[in-house]
């Protein structure tokens, strides 16, 4: 794939934000050409018909049924970044965790 677009998503954007900022130089660092963008659950419709892969910070859990309808509508892969993670703001287990869900999705 030429360039992955991910979309990460929580309740504010900012948390995600910070770990698409780690997504983004743990790609730079593995020369994998990716578009992150962080965004708030609620600009999800704005952007699935535009993205790859959909990750979701872990405390939207109570969301995945929604959140999995939407992606599901339009093809498009999502998974929940694990705890640990997240906490650790660790780019590299986030890209290859968007990496994962997109290969398995084919």
């Amino acid at each position: 794939m030429a360039n992955m677009r991910i979309l990460l998503i929580c309740g504010s954007g900012a948390s995600s934000g910070f770990m698409a900022a780690s997504m983004r130089k743990a790609a730079k660092k593995y020369g994998i050409t990716a578009t992150i963008e962080a965004r708030t659950d609620s600009l999800v419709d704005e952007y699935i018909e535009k993205i790859d892969v959909l990750l979701v910070g872990p405390h939207l859990r109570y969301m995945e049924d929604a959140l999995q309808e939407k992606a599901d509508n339009f093809n498009v892969p999502m998974a929940f970044i694990d705890n640990t993670t997240y906490g650790n703001i660790d780019g590299k287990r986030g890209l290859a965790l968007a990496q994962k869900t997109l290969k398995n999705k084919s």
